[in-house]
């Protein structure tokens, strides 16, 4: 019988295991999440946005509420100027455009800027320059005179510095200047008030001179004009077909010194002279005095003289 046992033990069935069932829990519920958690975030982009353009609305209407007041009524006037925005603030940019500024605001941005100096510099106009009249412009016509350069004073001449204290007054002109010593000399004034002149050099076409007179010309607005016009009256001293160039232009106390060399030809050779006007206003005199000094270059070693002429001339009672 061991072969039935056999047998039937490879034909029972094993035995089922099954867990027993634990005791019952209630359902555990799912943790709630918050409800913005599960906006998207362009739905709480678009809230935001929305939320800032009622505020800044809402300011803005405050604002032009204030700054209107009662002008925005019919009949009523403004409460107060609006000022221009300070220079501190940032300008807006293409696209922006600056919003009023309370009339408070205003009034006190108005009142500083009135109160500090420079908040609104004012430019200062610069002088008029008088116009020309028609005998400066008809002396800048002539071919022999030039337009006038800019202000350059008068440099130191070649030659030895005359030294001498004797002083010559002219009443008449109303001024005072240096009385050379030899080799200059007095010599006959007309139509001079006083003359002194160096020897005449043989060969030389004119002569060393200076002179002094009331100004032999018409007076002009400005001493500089003045002084433009007795320099090309001076050209009827120098030989015939001299031409100006200009060395010198300056101002002196009360008039103007222009310096100038005259070329010419003489016998077909070029030569020059070395000359000087100024013209001086004088307190209570009819016209300003003239102070002319011309040295040829035949005597070049005396063209320093022009130097102690000009810086000599005072003024004193005229006559």
């Amino acid at each position: 019988m061991p072969t039935y046992v056999v047998a039937e033990a490879e034909t029972s069935e094993l035995p089922k295991i099954v867990a027993e069932p634990g005791p019952k829990h209630p359902p555990v519920s799912p943790v709630k999440r918050s409800r913005i958690g599960d906006l998207p975030m362009r739905v709480i982009y678009r809230f935001l946005a929305a939320t800032v353009a009622v505020v800044v609305a809402a300011v803005a209407a405050v604002i032009g509420f204030t700054s209107s007041g009662s002008s925005d009524r019919p009949g009523g006037e403004a409460s107060g100027p609006i000022a221009a925005p300070s220079a501190a603030t940032p300008p807006p940019g293409p696209s922006s455009s600056p919003e009023p500024l309370p009339a408070s605001a205003s009034s006190s941005a108005s009142a500083s800027a009135s109160a500090s100096p420079s908040a609104a510099p004012t430019a200062s106009a610069a002088p008029a320059t008088p116009p020309r009249s028609a005998a400066v412009l008809a002396a800048l016509a002539d071919p022999r005179v030039p337009e006038l350069p800019g202000d350059k004073r008068l440099g130191r001449l070649p030659g030895k510095p005359h030294a001498t204290k004797r002083r010559i007054r002219d009443t008449r002109s109303g001024v005072s200047l240096v009385r050379f010593g030899k080799p200059w000399k007095g010599y006959g004034t007309a139509p001079f008030a006083t003359k002194q002149v160096l020897p005449k050099v043989r060969g030389a076409a004119t002569r060393a001179m200076l002179v002094s007179c009331p100004v032999p010309i018409n007076v002009q607005e400005t001493v500089k004009d003045t002084a433009l016009l007795a320099a090309r009256w001076t050209l009827n001293h120098h030989p015939r077909g001299g031409k100006i160039t200009w060395t010198a232009s300056q101002p002196i106390k009360d008039g103007w010194v222009l310096a100038y060399q005259v070329g010419y030809k003489v016998k077909g050779k070029s030569r020059r002279s070395m000359a000087a006007v100024a013209v001086k206003e004088i307190p209570g005199a009819a016209k300003p005095a003239l102070v002319f000094v011309t040295i040829p270059d035949a005597q070049r070693s005396r063209w320093r003289d022009i130097n102690t002429a000009i810086s000599s001339i005072s003024t004193v009672k005229p006559e």
